[in-house]
């Protein structure tokens, strides 16, 4: 057993929260009992998730995509009001960890994706971010665009969607999980042969062609899976407790 506030304190230390500007509040976003025994891990916050929290009568509920972005409107209504309901009336925790936990150069998604595709020589993407939500790696031997897309969906377990440039090599790779399609500006200018997100949007296929950078869709929820996993896995050895993941197979 663990104490709710010593799991936030140490998850928001090991993820230096406070040296972020996100789109969300990190941390505790939804206080239940103050004891911890079991953590379930999931990518978002759903109606699913919750379930399954409450049916495995987890006192935590970990998520990379919680509540309170930006732009959203504030009364608690609707069906983020039946969510809140549904953790507040079983006295479950919402902890919820974005940008800091794309980031982290061991927990993160990055980092579990550089990893799974044996990329080498792992650096940022963007120079001047001090802590690089993307980054760039390299493949030990170059493939071809189309084995690049085998190779992806192998690794990964999601259909890579590849939108094509001219170039007939892939080595030199850029990534950023999740919807950071945009990111392929970035890609463009440190030469890469191939930039690696989440989503993708109908502007990616005319921005590949003409960046010369080949895209690839690997799903938000497939790239991003890995890093509450990494994060609960952590938090078992640092509190001696039961942390659980749920998969939910999001097609997107």
């Amino acid at each position: 057993m663990a104490n709710l506030l010593d799991i936030i304190q140490w998850c928001n230390l090991q993820l230096k929260t406070n040296e972020f500007k996100d789109y969300a509040p990190n941390g505790l976003q939804i206080e239940g009992r103050p004891e911890v025994k079991k953590i379930l891990c999931a990518v978002t916050a759903s109606q699913r998730a919750i379930e399954a929290a409450i049916e495995q009568q987890a006192d935590l509920l970990l998520v990379h995509h919680g509540y309170f972005w930006k732009g959203e409107a504030y009364p608690i209504t609707g069906m983020r009001g039946q969510r809140i309901k549904s953790l507040i009336k079983n006295d479950i925790s919402l902890v919820a960890y974005h940008l800091p936990l794309d980031a982290h150069p061991t927990l993160g998604n990055n980092a579990a994706i550089s990893e799974l595709l044996e990329l080498q020589d792992i650096e940022a993407l963007d120079p001047t971010e001090r802590h690089p939500i993307g980054n760039i790696g390299y493949l030990n031997s170059a493939q071809s665009p189309e084995q690049f897309q085998h190779y992806l969906t192998e690794r990964l377990g999601f259909e890579a969607i590849h939108l094509p440039a001219n170039k007939t090599e892939i080595k030199k790779v850029a990534f950023c999980t999740g919807g950071a399609q945009d990111f392929i500006t970035k890609a463009a200018v440190q030469n890469c042969d191939a930039y690696i997100s989440g989503e993708v949007s109908e502007r990616t296929f005319y921005e590949a062609e003409e960046l010369n950078v080949h895209y690839y869709a690997c799903g938000h929820h497939a790239t991003e899976r890995y890093g509450v996993q990494r994060l609960g896995n952590a938090l078992a050895q640092q509190f001696d407790i039961e942390v659980v993941y749920h998969e939910l197979n999001n097609p997107i």
